[in-house]
């Protein structure tokens, strides 16, 4: 019997850690900005924005390290133009969270809620400015 409850336990084991690797967020994944970024960013923002053309909203290759409102294809809102923002790492995550608590008055109304999310989003536009 003790053979047996310890093979119960092993495979009670195995099986828990199955389940836990298969159903962790992204997040708790190993992923890189090409592959987990490009994913969100094509999710969370592709609706509005591109990295290489301006749609709904601005391009955003090459945003990373560039002053806000200063793509001149795009007609940005006066608030944007107005704010004095360089877009780095800390710039976008205040962006991605709230928009309107960063900039009042500004065209966007979309956020991204999940820190993680945010995060792998930045990197991959910091990875399309080549910073």
């Amino acid at each position: 019997m003790p053979g047996r409850r310890r093979l119960r336990l092993v495979i009670g084991a195995l099986s828990a850690a199955v389940v836990v690797c298969t159903t962790l967020p992204s997040s708790g994944r190993a992923q890189t900005a090409e592959g987990g970024g490009q994913a969100l960013f094509e999710k969370r923002c592709g609706g509005c924005h591109a990295v290489d053309r301006d749609k709904e909203g601005p391009r955003l290759g090459g945003v990373y390290g560039r002053p806000a409102a200063s793509a001149a294809s795009f007609g940005y809102s006066e608030a944007l133009k107005k704010s004095k923002i360089t877009w780095n790492a800390e710039t976008l995550d205040r962006w991605l969270t709230d928009p309107d608590k960063l900039v009042p008055g500004n065209d966007m109304s979309f956020h991204v809620e999940k820190p993680d999310e945010r995060r792998e989003i930045i990197a991959y536009l910091k990875q399309t400015s080549g910073k």
